[in-house]
């Protein structure tokens, strides 16, 4: 669960991004100990929010970086931070209680929902709890479920196994993401994901597609680097007539 510094940073970040009104709505929500309220307000909160992109200082993303290393929610909404901000006042006490609860919203989240759900995932507490489901994230087709997961957010990189990690690396290949936007992409590379990667550079070639470049830099740390060159410049080669 974030520390009392991230809250507070995380609150003044989304009240000024609300009018007075909604965010007295808003607070009123987390207090209740109700489960149908609560889940009431994460499935209306774009109506009592608004969904317009979050202003955010240049000073309040240093020290979100500064607390939280790993994350960010720049290029949120207000409606994904308000959802946030309300999941992190579920009362965590009860671990089985709590598990339900989330668990619930998981089941039943249509696609902005799930966006809110998996981008909370570094804040709640029990972070084990959550591996399935971002595993289960990971096989999604939404492009958005799959950027909440992959971009700026540390979860994926802090708990994910070495199989489900690579499994996240290679779907960000095959679905075009932002490699460099990935949390941790440094730092996990391994060398079954170097080969399994290298496998994947070898079908785009053959079928005249272009590898992204990042795909060198990582399989380059478990690859002799004479054998990444002699490949690249074997892709480079036009095809005899």
């Amino acid at each position: 669960m974030p520390g009392k510094e991230l809250k507070t940073l995380l609150t003044a970040i989304l009240r000024q991004n609300m009018t007075a009104d909604a965010w007295a709505w808003l607070s009123s929500q987390a207090d209740t100990g109700d489960m149908g309220i609560f889940n009431r307000a994460f499935s209306v909160m774009p109506r009592k929010t608004g969904k317009a992109l979050l202003v955010i200082s240049p000073g309040q993303i240093d020290e979100w970086g500064r607390i939280h290393p790993g994350s960010s929610v720049e290029g949120w909404t207000t409606d994904r931070l308000a959802r946030v901000w309300l999941l992190l006042q579920l009362d965590s006490t009860d671990q089985d209680q709590y598990f339900r609860a989330l668990e619930n919203l998981f089941s039943v989240a249509e696609m902005n929902e799930s966006v809110a759900l998996y981008s909370a995932l570094p804040f709640l507490a029990y972070p084990d709890l959550w591996i399935n489901r971002c595993v289960d994230g990971i096989r999604s087709n939404m492009g958005n479920v799959l950027e909440a997961i992959m971009y700026r957010n540390c979860y994926p990189a802090e708990n994910l196994g070495e199989a489900a990690w690579n499994q996240l690396v290679l779907k960000a290949f095959f679905t075009e993401k932002d490699l460099s936007s990935i949390t941790g992409i440094d730092e996990r590379a391994n060398a079954e994901l170097s080969r399994v990667l290298i496998d994947y550079a070898r079908e785009r070639r053959a079928a005249g597609r272009p590898v992204d470049p990042m795909l060198w830099v990582i399989a380059g740390k478990f690859v002799d680097i004479e054998i990444i060159n002699q490949f690249k410049q074997g892709s480079r080669e036009k095809p005899q007539a």
